[in-house]
């Protein structure tokens, strides 16, 4: 691909995403807050792989 080609891709490109960001459509997603789970989730996964590696000792497995 030439180099005037590429050229014309990239300004394409640029002219697209300026015009998503001039309609407000595209938000940064560093503004969102990761969603944590909560101290009772936390034991249950806790207890559920406490009780899945037990049973796989058990079984005579090292590894899942």
């Amino acid at each position: 691909m030439s180099a005037s080609a590429r050229a014309r891709i990239a300004a394409a490109q640029r002219a697209r995403w300026a015009k998503v960001r001039k309609a407000g459509k595209y938000r940064k997603a560093a503004g969102k807050r990761r969603r944590t789970f909560s101290v009772a989730a936390k034991a249950k996964i806790a207890a559920a792989a406490r009780a899945r590696w037990a049973k796989a000792r058990a079984a005579g497995k090292n590894r899942l």
